[in-house]
Protein backbone atom coordinates (compact mmCIF):
# COMPACT_ATOMS: atom_id res chain seq x y z
CA UNK A 1 0.00 0.00 0.00
CA UNK A 2 1.31 3.44 -0.94
CA UNK A 3 1.77 5.81 1.99
CA UNK A 4 0.14 9.25 1.72
CA UNK A 5 2.31 12.13 0.58
CA UNK A 6 3.60 14.72 3.02
CA UNK A 7 1.18 17.24 1.51
CA UNK A 8 -1.89 15.16 2.45
CA UNK A 9 -4.19 16.89 4.92
CA UNK A 10 -3.59 15.87 8.55
CA UNK A 11 -5.88 13.37 10.23
CA UNK A 12 -8.67 14.41 12.53
CA UNK A 13 -6.76 13.73 15.75
CA UNK A 14 -3.85 15.80 14.50
CA UNK A 15 -6.22 18.66 13.65
CA UNK A 16 -7.65 18.49 17.16
CA UNK A 17 -4.17 18.66 18.68
CA UNK A 18 -3.22 21.56 16.43
CA UNK A 19 -6.38 23.44 17.49
CA UNK A 20 -5.72 22.72 21.17
CA UNK A 21 -2.13 23.98 21.08
CA UNK A 22 -3.15 26.93 18.91
CA UNK A 23 -5.70 27.77 21.61
CA UNK A 24 -2.80 28.85 23.80
CA UNK A 25 -2.80 31.98 21.66
CA UNK A 26 -6.30 32.77 22.91
CA UNK A 27 -5.19 31.82 26.44
CA UNK A 28 -2.46 34.46 26.34
CA UNK A 29 -4.21 37.17 24.32
CA UNK A 30 -7.43 37.23 26.34
CA UNK A 31 -7.35 34.74 29.21
CA UNK A 32 -4.15 36.14 30.74
CA UNK A 33 -3.37 39.49 29.10
CA UNK A 34 -6.87 40.87 29.70
CA UNK A 35 -8.89 38.79 32.13
CA UNK A 36 -6.25 38.10 34.79
CA UNK A 37 -6.54 41.80 35.63
CA UNK A 38 -9.93 41.15 37.28
CA UNK A 39 -8.10 39.17 39.97
CA UNK A 40 -5.49 41.90 40.41
CA UNK A 41 -7.95 44.80 40.46
CA UNK A 42 -9.01 44.47 44.16
CA UNK A 43 -5.45 44.37 45.63
CA UNK A 44 -4.15 47.04 43.24
CA UNK A 45 -7.14 49.31 43.98
CA UNK A 46 -6.68 48.88 47.74
CA UNK A 47 -2.91 49.38 47.58
CA UNK A 48 -2.89 52.34 45.18
CA UNK A 49 -6.10 54.08 46.29
CA UNK A 50 -7.87 53.90 42.93
CA UNK A 51 -11.50 54.75 42.25
CA UNK A 52 -13.61 52.27 40.28
CA UNK A 53 -13.43 54.67 37.34
CA UNK A 54 -9.62 54.50 37.25
CA UNK A 55 -9.69 50.75 37.81
CA UNK A 56 -12.04 50.39 34.85
CA UNK A 57 -9.89 52.71 32.78
CA UNK A 58 -7.08 50.13 32.95
CA UNK A 59 -9.19 47.74 30.88
CA UNK A 60 -10.48 50.60 28.75
CA UNK A 61 -6.89 51.38 27.75
CA UNK A 62 -6.30 47.68 27.14
CA UNK A 63 -9.33 47.66 24.83
CA UNK A 64 -8.11 50.82 23.09
CA UNK A 65 -4.82 49.07 22.42
CA UNK A 66 -6.77 46.08 21.14
CA UNK A 67 -8.61 48.39 18.74
CA UNK A 68 -5.34 49.87 17.48
CA UNK A 69 -3.94 46.38 17.02
CA UNK A 70 -7.06 45.27 15.15
CA UNK A 71 -6.74 48.24 12.79
CA UNK A 72 -3.06 47.48 12.17
CA UNK A 73 -3.38 43.71 11.73
CA UNK A 74 -4.76 43.71 8.13
CA UNK A 75 -1.91 46.01 7.09
CA UNK A 76 0.69 43.83 8.77
CA UNK A 77 -0.76 40.68 7.20
CA UNK A 78 0.12 42.08 3.78
CA UNK A 79 3.80 41.71 4.73
CA UNK A 80 3.81 38.99 7.38
CA UNK A 81 2.39 35.47 7.54
CA UNK A 82 -0.30 34.96 10.21
CA UNK A 83 1.95 32.63 12.17
CA UNK A 84 4.78 35.14 12.31
CA UNK A 85 2.43 37.86 13.56
CA UNK A 86 0.96 35.45 16.12
CA UNK A 87 4.37 34.64 17.58
CA UNK A 88 5.47 38.28 17.46
CA UNK A 89 2.33 39.32 19.34
CA UNK A 90 2.93 36.57 21.92
CA UNK A 91 6.48 37.79 22.59
CA UNK A 92 5.29 41.40 22.96
CA UNK A 93 2.40 40.40 25.24
CA UNK A 94 4.84 38.52 27.47
CA UNK A 95 7.09 41.58 27.65
CA UNK A 96 4.32 44.04 28.46
CA UNK A 97 2.77 41.78 31.11
CA UNK A 98 6.12 41.60 32.87
CA UNK A 99 6.64 45.36 32.69
CA UNK A 100 3.35 45.95 34.56
CA UNK A 101 5.08 44.71 37.69
CA UNK A 102 7.65 47.52 37.64
CA UNK A 103 5.33 50.55 37.96
CA UNK A 104 3.12 52.03 40.67
CA UNK A 105 1.94 55.24 39.01
CA UNK A 106 -1.27 55.16 36.98
CA UNK A 107 0.16 56.69 33.79
CA UNK A 108 2.80 54.02 33.00
CA UNK A 109 0.39 51.26 34.03
CA UNK A 110 -2.20 52.64 31.61
CA UNK A 111 0.46 52.69 28.87
CA UNK A 112 1.44 49.08 29.57
CA UNK A 113 -2.19 47.99 29.41
CA UNK A 114 -2.55 49.84 26.09
CA UNK A 115 0.52 48.14 24.58
CA UNK A 116 -0.55 44.73 25.88
CA UNK A 117 -3.89 45.28 24.13
CA UNK A 118 -2.13 45.93 20.81
CA UNK A 119 -0.12 42.72 21.14
CA UNK A 120 -3.18 40.68 22.14
CA UNK A 121 -5.05 41.83 19.03
CA UNK A 122 -2.19 40.64 16.82
CA UNK A 123 -2.43 37.24 18.50
CA UNK A 124 -6.19 36.84 18.69
CA UNK A 125 -6.97 37.81 15.10
CA UNK A 126 -4.19 35.78 13.50
CA UNK A 127 -4.99 32.81 15.73
CA UNK A 128 -8.62 33.04 14.57
CA UNK A 129 -7.50 33.03 10.95
CA UNK A 130 -5.38 29.95 11.54
CA UNK A 131 -8.23 28.20 13.37
CA UNK A 132 -10.52 28.97 10.42
CA UNK A 133 -7.87 27.39 8.17
CA UNK A 134 -7.99 24.24 10.32
CA UNK A 135 -11.79 24.26 10.11
CA UNK A 136 -11.56 24.36 6.31
CA UNK A 137 -9.66 21.05 6.42
CA UNK A 138 -12.49 19.31 8.30
CA UNK A 139 -15.76 21.04 7.40
CA UNK A 140 -18.06 18.72 9.46
CA UNK A 141 -16.15 19.69 12.60
CA UNK A 142 -15.22 23.25 11.76
CA UNK A 143 -17.40 24.58 14.57
CA UNK A 144 -15.62 22.35 17.09
CA UNK A 145 -12.17 23.37 15.86
CA UNK A 146 -13.08 27.07 16.03
CA UNK A 147 -14.59 26.56 19.47
CA UNK A 148 -11.45 24.80 20.70
CA UNK A 149 -9.34 27.77 19.66
CA UNK A 150 -11.56 30.43 21.21
CA UNK A 151 -12.27 28.25 24.22
CA UNK A 152 -8.55 28.28 24.89
CA UNK A 153 -9.21 31.56 26.67
CA UNK A 154 -10.45 29.34 29.46
CA UNK A 155 -6.96 27.90 29.93
CA UNK A 156 -5.73 31.42 30.66
CA UNK A 157 -8.62 32.25 32.98
CA UNK A 158 -8.29 29.04 35.00
CA UNK A 159 -4.51 29.33 35.22
CA UNK A 160 -4.84 32.94 36.37
CA UNK A 161 -7.43 31.93 38.97
CA UNK A 162 -5.02 29.40 40.45
CA UNK A 163 -1.78 31.33 39.98
CA UNK A 164 -2.63 34.90 41.04
CA UNK A 165 -4.09 34.17 44.54
CA UNK A 166 -1.20 31.81 45.32
CA UNK A 167 1.37 34.42 44.31
CA UNK A 168 -0.46 37.19 46.19
CA UNK A 169 -0.42 35.09 49.34
CA UNK A 170 3.28 34.25 49.08
CA UNK A 171 4.58 37.58 47.73
CA UNK A 172 6.48 39.88 50.10
CA UNK A 173 5.07 43.26 51.08
CA UNK A 174 4.73 45.96 49.96
CA UNK A 175 3.02 45.78 46.58
CA UNK A 176 2.75 42.00 46.45
CA UNK A 177 0.58 42.23 43.34
CA UNK A 178 3.69 43.12 41.27
CA UNK A 179 4.90 39.53 41.67
CA UNK A 180 1.66 38.27 40.17
CA UNK A 181 2.32 40.24 36.97
CA UNK A 182 5.76 38.63 36.71
CA UNK A 183 4.34 35.16 37.28
CA UNK A 184 1.75 35.73 34.56
CA UNK A 185 4.51 36.91 32.20
CA UNK A 186 6.34 33.60 32.76
CA UNK A 187 3.14 31.71 31.90
CA UNK A 188 2.86 33.74 28.69
CA UNK A 189 6.47 32.90 27.81
CA UNK A 190 5.83 29.16 28.22
CA UNK A 191 2.74 29.34 26.00
CA UNK A 192 4.68 31.29 23.37
CA UNK A 193 7.26 28.50 23.13
CA UNK A 194 4.53 25.88 22.58
CA UNK A 195 2.82 27.95 19.87
CA UNK A 196 5.77 27.42 17.53
CA UNK A 197 4.48 23.91 16.66
CA UNK A 198 1.06 24.82 15.16
CA UNK A 199 2.66 27.78 13.38
CA UNK A 200 5.15 25.46 11.64
CA UNK A 201 2.48 22.86 10.87
CA UNK A 202 0.09 25.39 9.31
CA UNK A 203 2.90 26.97 7.31
CA UNK A 204 3.51 23.57 5.69
CA UNK A 205 -0.21 23.10 5.04
CA UNK A 206 -0.51 26.50 3.37
CA UNK A 207 2.41 25.62 1.10
CA UNK A 208 0.95 22.22 0.11
CA UNK A 209 -1.12 21.83 -3.09
CA UNK A 210 -4.76 20.82 -2.95
CA UNK A 211 -5.05 17.01 -2.75
CA UNK A 212 -8.32 16.41 -4.57
CA UNK A 213 -10.64 18.16 -6.97
CA UNK A 214 -14.04 19.14 -5.55
CA UNK A 215 -17.34 17.70 -6.72
CA UNK A 216 -18.78 19.74 -9.65
CA UNK A 217 -21.75 20.97 -7.60
CA UNK A 218 -19.47 21.94 -4.72
CA UNK A 219 -17.13 23.64 -7.18
CA UNK A 220 -20.02 25.76 -8.52
CA UNK A 221 -20.99 26.78 -4.98
CA UNK A 222 -17.36 27.59 -4.20
CA UNK A 223 -17.15 29.84 -7.28
CA UNK A 224 -20.26 31.71 -6.14
CA UNK A 225 -18.78 32.27 -2.68
CA UNK A 226 -15.38 33.16 -4.12
CA UNK A 227 -16.94 36.03 -6.06
CA UNK A 228 -18.04 37.75 -2.85
CA UNK A 229 -16.14 40.54 -1.19
CA UNK A 230 -16.56 41.73 2.37
CA UNK A 231 -18.88 44.73 2.62
CA UNK A 232 -19.82 46.38 5.89
CA UNK A 233 -23.47 46.81 4.94
CA UNK A 234 -23.88 43.07 4.38
CA UNK A 235 -22.90 42.38 7.98
CA UNK A 236 -24.19 45.57 9.64
CA UNK A 237 -26.70 43.91 12.05
CA UNK A 238 -24.15 41.36 13.25
CA UNK A 239 -21.47 44.01 13.59
CA UNK A 240 -23.79 46.18 15.69
CA UNK A 241 -24.79 43.21 17.85
CA UNK A 242 -21.15 42.29 18.34
CA UNK A 243 -20.24 45.84 19.34
CA UNK A 244 -22.88 45.65 22.09
CA UNK A 245 -21.39 42.32 23.15
CA UNK A 246 -18.06 44.15 23.59
CA UNK A 247 -19.77 46.81 25.72
CA UNK A 248 -21.61 44.30 27.89
CA UNK A 249 -19.31 41.38 28.54
CA UNK A 250 -16.21 43.38 29.51
CA UNK A 251 -17.98 45.08 32.41
CA UNK A 252 -18.65 41.66 33.95
CA UNK A 253 -15.15 40.34 33.35
CA UNK A 254 -13.57 43.50 34.75
CA UNK A 255 -15.65 43.92 37.91
CA UNK A 256 -17.33 40.63 38.86
CA UNK A 257 -14.47 39.60 41.18
CA UNK A 258 -14.56 43.03 42.87
CA UNK A 259 -18.34 42.67 43.29
CA UNK A 260 -18.00 39.23 44.87
CA UNK A 261 -15.36 40.51 47.30
CA UNK A 262 -17.58 43.49 48.15
CA UNK A 263 -20.43 41.03 48.85
CA UNK A 264 -18.23 39.23 51.37
CA UNK A 265 -17.25 36.18 49.31
CA UNK A 266 -14.03 34.63 50.62
CA UNK A 267 -10.79 34.60 48.65
CA UNK A 268 -10.94 30.80 48.28
CA UNK A 269 -14.48 30.97 46.94
CA UNK A 270 -13.46 33.66 44.45
CA UNK A 271 -10.62 31.44 43.23
CA UNK A 272 -13.09 28.56 42.78
CA UNK A 273 -15.53 30.86 40.97
CA UNK A 274 -12.94 32.11 38.48
CA UNK A 275 -11.40 28.67 37.91
CA UNK A 276 -14.81 27.14 37.18
CA UNK A 277 -15.62 30.04 34.86
CA UNK A 278 -12.46 29.22 32.92
CA UNK A 279 -13.33 25.51 32.86
CA UNK A 280 -16.76 26.36 31.47
CA UNK A 281 -15.07 28.34 28.69
CA UNK A 282 -13.11 25.22 27.76
CA UNK A 283 -16.24 23.06 27.67
CA UNK A 284 -18.15 25.61 25.63
CA UNK A 285 -16.32 24.58 22.45
CA UNK A 286 -18.21 21.29 22.49
CA UNK A 287 -21.51 22.66 23.76
CA UNK A 288 -22.03 25.17 20.93
CA UNK A 289 -20.19 23.49 18.03
CA UNK A 290 -23.41 22.31 16.38
CA UNK A 291 -25.02 25.74 16.64
CA UNK A 292 -21.98 27.37 15.00
CA UNK A 293 -22.05 24.82 12.17
CA UNK A 294 -25.79 25.34 11.51
CA UNK A 295 -26.08 29.10 11.91
CA UNK A 296 -25.44 30.92 8.63
CA UNK A 297 -26.87 34.24 9.82
CA UNK A 298 -27.06 36.00 13.18
CA UNK A 299 -29.03 33.37 15.10
CA UNK A 300 -26.04 32.05 17.06
CA UNK A 301 -24.82 35.55 17.97
CA UNK A 302 -28.31 36.57 19.09
CA UNK A 303 -28.95 33.48 21.20
CA UNK A 304 -25.57 33.59 22.91
CA UNK A 305 -25.80 37.33 23.63
CA UNK A 306 -29.18 36.82 25.27
CA UNK A 307 -27.88 34.02 27.50
CA UNK A 308 -24.87 36.11 28.42
CA UNK A 309 -27.16 38.93 29.54
CA UNK A 310 -28.88 36.53 31.94
CA UNK A 311 -25.53 35.41 33.37
CA UNK A 312 -24.40 39.03 33.80
CA UNK A 313 -27.46 40.24 35.67
CA UNK A 314 -27.65 37.34 38.16
CA UNK A 315 -25.02 38.56 40.68
CA UNK A 316 -26.59 42.03 40.54
CA UNK A 317 -29.94 40.57 41.62
CA UNK A 318 -28.71 38.34 44.44
CA UNK A 319 -25.61 38.01 46.59
CA UNK A 320 -26.31 34.33 47.29
CA UNK A 321 -23.28 32.14 46.56
CA UNK A 322 -25.18 29.54 44.45
CA UNK A 323 -26.49 32.37 42.25
CA UNK A 324 -22.97 33.73 41.76
CA UNK A 325 -21.66 30.27 40.92
CA UNK A 326 -24.45 29.71 38.39
CA UNK A 327 -23.67 33.10 36.86
CA UNK A 328 -19.98 32.24 36.43
CA UNK A 329 -20.66 28.83 34.91
CA UNK A 330 -23.23 30.21 32.46
CA UNK A 331 -21.05 33.18 31.55
CA UNK A 332 -18.00 31.00 31.00
CA UNK A 333 -20.01 28.53 28.97
CA UNK A 334 -21.19 31.21 26.57
CA UNK A 335 -19.00 34.28 26.16
CA UNK A 336 -16.12 32.99 23.99
CA UNK A 337 -18.61 31.15 21.79
CA UNK A 338 -20.00 34.60 20.91
CA UNK A 339 -16.57 35.41 19.48
CA UNK A 340 -16.44 32.07 17.67
CA UNK A 341 -19.89 32.71 16.19
CA UNK A 342 -18.63 35.77 14.31
CA UNK A 343 -15.71 33.83 12.82
CA UNK A 344 -18.14 31.09 11.83
CA UNK A 345 -20.41 33.73 10.24
CA UNK A 346 -17.48 35.00 8.17
CA UNK A 347 -16.46 31.46 7.17
CA UNK A 348 -19.97 30.55 6.07
CA UNK A 349 -20.52 33.64 3.93
CA UNK A 350 -17.15 34.72 2.51
CA UNK A 351 -14.28 33.09 0.58
CA UNK A 352 -10.99 32.43 2.41
CA UNK A 353 -9.36 35.44 0.76
CA UNK A 354 -11.91 37.68 2.52
CA UNK A 355 -11.72 36.08 5.96
CA UNK A 356 -9.03 38.45 7.22
CA UNK A 357 -11.10 41.50 6.26
CA UNK A 358 -14.24 40.06 7.85
CA UNK A 359 -12.62 38.92 11.09
CA UNK A 360 -10.77 42.23 11.41
CA UNK A 361 -14.00 44.21 11.00
CA UNK A 362 -15.69 42.22 13.74
CA UNK A 363 -12.62 42.58 15.94
CA UNK A 364 -12.63 46.36 15.46
CA UNK A 365 -16.27 46.82 16.55
CA UNK A 366 -15.65 44.37 19.41
CA UNK A 367 -12.69 46.46 20.57
CA UNK A 368 -14.68 49.68 20.25
CA UNK A 369 -17.37 48.25 22.51
CA UNK A 370 -14.77 47.17 25.06
CA UNK A 371 -13.44 50.71 25.24
CA UNK A 372 -16.85 51.97 26.35
CA UNK A 373 -17.81 49.18 28.75
CA UNK A 374 -15.29 49.29 31.64
CA UNK A 375 -15.29 53.07 32.07
CA UNK A 376 -19.09 53.37 31.94
CA UNK A 377 -19.53 50.54 34.44
CA UNK A 378 -16.84 52.11 36.65
CA UNK A 379 -18.60 55.49 36.55
CA UNK A 380 -21.91 53.84 37.46
CA UNK A 381 -20.22 51.85 40.24
CA UNK A 382 -18.79 55.03 41.80
CA UNK A 383 -22.36 56.35 42.14
CA UNK A 384 -25.40 55.06 44.04
CA UNK A 385 -26.13 51.40 43.41
CA UNK A 386 -22.47 50.46 43.09
CA UNK A 387 -21.18 47.60 41.01
CA UNK A 388 -24.53 45.82 40.96
CA UNK A 389 -26.10 48.67 38.99
CA UNK A 390 -23.10 48.64 36.64
CA UNK A 391 -23.73 44.98 35.80
CA UNK A 392 -27.39 45.74 35.06
CA UNK A 393 -26.14 48.19 32.43
CA UNK A 394 -23.89 45.47 31.01
CA UNK A 395 -26.77 43.00 30.80
CA UNK A 396 -28.96 45.56 29.02
CA UNK A 397 -26.21 46.12 26.44
CA UNK A 398 -26.00 42.38 25.80
CA UNK A 399 -29.75 42.04 25.31
CA UNK A 400 -29.74 44.95 22.89
CA UNK A 401 -26.94 43.17 21.02
CA UNK A 402 -29.11 40.06 20.78
CA UNK A 403 -31.97 42.01 19.21
CA UNK A 404 -29.63 43.62 16.67
CA UNK A 405 -27.97 40.30 15.74
CA UNK A 406 -31.38 38.71 15.02
CA UNK A 407 -31.61 40.97 11.96
CA UNK A 408 -28.52 39.44 10.35
CA UNK A 409 -29.44 37.19 7.42
CA UNK A 410 -27.15 34.81 5.50
CA UNK A 411 -25.76 36.24 2.29
CA UNK A 412 -27.67 34.99 -0.73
Amino acid sequence: MVSPPDSAPPGRMRLLWLALVLSLGAAVSLGITRFAYALLLPPMRADLGWSYTLAGAMNTFNALGYLLGALATPLLLRRLAPGALLLGGAVLATLFMGLCGFFLDAAPLLLQRLLAGVASAFMFITGGLMAARLGGLDAPRSGLLLGLYYGGTGWGISLSALLVPAVLQAAPAPHGWTWAWWALALACAAATALLAWPVRALRRLDAAPAATAPHPAAAAADRAVAARVFRLRDFAPALAGYAMFGVGYIGYMTFVVALLRAQGVSAGAVTLFYALLGLAVLLSSRIWAGLLDRSRGGEALARLNALLGVATVLPALSSAWPVALASGLLFGGVFLSVVASTTALVRHNLPPAQWAAGISAFTIVFAAGQIVGPTVVGLIADGPGGLARGLVFSAAALWLGALLALRQKPLA
